[in-house]
């Protein structure tokens, strides 16, 4: 990713979301040609030269300071997500070459950690949107996006299930996601956020251009520059198997192993989303039971049964 366009279009996109008023300066005249602030007006918010700001909206960020970056993010009235993306640029910008970051792994220390959650559907994923591991509800609750076709990872292996993918290629993506504008938006911004982090990691680059090729939805929402921190919240999911599902979900960054994200859902006590996990531990276990009958050598990531009304919702 060219990291001077995406500095560019990150301000420019937020320049023009705010008005004068919003930003406490006069609106003098009519008619503005830009729907939002000019330059010369956040280059005064933030005390720095117009030929300055021109030269960070153009790209340029090496070697700037933090006090200025501070400023912009006050011009520009941006939130913890976006602050936090405008220093990541910053970084990127200030390093000027490609480093190259070890692929984080899923310890095995991890992987038991979410097998002991037998209640609660658990999953780890990168900054891509790979599900990296899951406990045996995760598994059955993303289940979905295990079955969904993946491209070869090279020598005969498959790259590992991808929310994105599933999301904006499968026709299956909007049948399990209820609110799909939402789900999609979340997704996008996410990913946006680990491309400023990461702006030189071929895989998400190669993703990123698979899904703006392949997909107008997605294309749309990455041109809005959009990000956003993925800590705590209330997703809706129309499962294949158990119907609807309602669930709080709390999610981690596990900085210490490559900043991996770790998200457990739970449902409310005595809800009929509560009662829906219970079906899904039960409908976890035939699974296990259908892999375990399956030859040795067999793929175990499926179920015998692949019928239509099992594997796609109705939409």
């Amino acid at each position: 990713m060219d990291s001077r366009n995406e500095v560019r279009d990150f301000l420019a996109s937020r320049r023009a979301r705010i008005t004068p008023r919003q930003a406490g300066l006069p609106a003098y005249g009519g008619n503005r040609r830009v729907p939002g602030l000019r330059r010369e007006e956040v280059a005064m918010l933030a005390g720095v030269s117009v030929d300055y700001y021109i030269r960070l909206e153009r790209g340029n960020l090496s070697g700037v300071s933090d006090s200025v970056l501070e400023a912009l993010v006050r011009a520009l009235q941006l939130d913890d997500a976006e602050r936090a993306h405008l220093f990541d640029l910053a970084r990127a910008a200030g390093t000027g070459q490609r480093v190259r970051r070890p692929a984080p792994k899923v310890r095995p220390g991890l992987q038991r950690m979410l097998d002991a959650m037998t209640d609660a559907p658990s999953i780890i994923r990168n900054g891509r949107m790979d599900i990296l591991a899951a406990n045996r509800l995760g598994r059955a609750m993303y289940w979905p996006v295990f079955q969904s076709p993946r491209p070869s990872a090279g020598r005969g292996g498959e790259r590992p299930p991808n929310i994105a993918r599933f999301q904006f290629l499968d026709p299956a993506g909007p049948g399990f996601f209820p609110d799909w504008n939402t789900a999609a938006d979340i997704t996008v911004a996410l990913m946006r956020t680990e491309a400023g982090r990461d702006p030189y990691d071929r895989e998400l680059t190669d993703l990123i251009g698979e899904l703006c090729t392949r997909s107008d939805d997605f294309r749309t929402r990455w041109a809005r520059h959009n990000v956003r921190r993925h800590h705590a919240g209330t997703k809706t999911f129309h499962h294949p198997a158990v119907g609807d599902l309602t669930l709080d979900y709390e999610s981690i960054d596990l900085v210490a192993d490559g900043d991996l994200n770790l998200t457990v859902y739970t449902a409310t006590p005595d809800s009929s989303s509560h009662d829906a996990v219970r079906l899904l531990a039960s409908w976890a276990a035939t699974l296990d039971d259908e892999a375990a009958a399956l030859p040795d050598g067999a793929p175990r990531d499926e179920p015998a049964d692949r019928s239509p009304d099992r594997t796609r919702p109705e939409r």
